[in-house]
């Protein structure tokens, strides 16, 4: 495989670290090749604004249509351009950070504000009768796998269907199916860590053993069947799942995934 993985956490001897550097040495060790665009580290500009675009900016800012000219132009900032290279190259992204309020870190986030660009990660394909654009299971990115590996401070249990913070899946459900399977990346289940802040040596140990075993088993993870749009699914152009095709019972984003 090659492997890139997007780091964000801002202490490197953190348990975001730690997994970052073991997932480094497994992967390497077994003769995968692996690049880290670790954000804190790169000084990562998180805000998308008219600088990303150059000349292509216009007035008022169109952030879409301006960052879609950039990018067919070749005119997109230098570090913009090389983390979407690197996410042509890769055939498999690790995105490895903490829960922080509900979402990604603000850096990460700003690293797919600035990266996946109109053009680049979206606004393509045809628009038709039958079709709405190369999205959700189509689209620039797709022949990709992507996993998020995430670490929780609350207990497992608060994440749950009856926990207090909800079920992790829908928690994750706008960064899988919103942010990576719409430019087409398909996702394998999440690696999550809960109660990282009581975390022991022993917890650690048991924790990097299953990490390692997640590693070295990616290839042969099934993805989350996130239903795709231009597939029978969905009505077009409404694009509202077809009336019958959820199991029984089954209701939110849940709907979105097959089986």
């Amino acid at each position: 495989m090659k492997t890139l993985i997007v780091y964000a956490h801002p202490e490197p001897e953190s348990l975001n670290g730690s997994l970052k550097d073991l997932a480094v040495a497994t992967l390497t060790g077994a003769g995968h090749e692996v690049r880290v665009s670790d954000l804190y580290a790169m000084n990562w500009k998180a805000a998308a604004d008219a600088a990303d675009y150059g000349p292509h900016a216009s007035k008022p800012l169109n952030v879409a249509l301006d960052s879609g000219r950039a990018f067919e132009a070749g005119a997109l900032t230098p570090d913009v351009r090389a983390e979407q290279e690197k996410l042509l190259w890769a055939d498999t992204i690790i995105f490895q950070f903490p829960l922080w309020w509900y979402t990604m870190p603000a850096i990460l986030k700003g690293w797919v504000d600035r990266v996946f660009t109109y053009r680049f990660a979206y606004g393509v394909g045809e628009h038709s009768a039958t079709k709405y654009g190369e999205r959700y299971g189509e689209g620039t990115l797709a022949g990709r796998r992507a996993l998020l590996s995430v670490t929780a401070g609350g207990p497992e249990r608060h994440y749950t269907a009856r926990g207090i913070n909800g079920p992790i899946d829908d928690l994750l459900f706008p960064i899988q199916h919103g942010i990576l399977y719409y430019p087409g990346i398909e996702v394998l289940p999440p690696f999550v860590l809960y109660g990282i802040d009581r975390i022991t040596d022993e917890d650690y140990a048991d924790a990097a053993k299953a990490w390692e075993q997640r590693l070295l088993t990616l290839e042969s993870t099934d993805p989350i069947p996130f239903r795709r749009q231009n597939f029978g699914d969905y009505e077009i152009p409404s694009l509202n799942l077809k009336e019958g095709l959820e199991p029984v019972g089954r209701t939110g984003f849940g709907l979105h995934v097959r089986g």
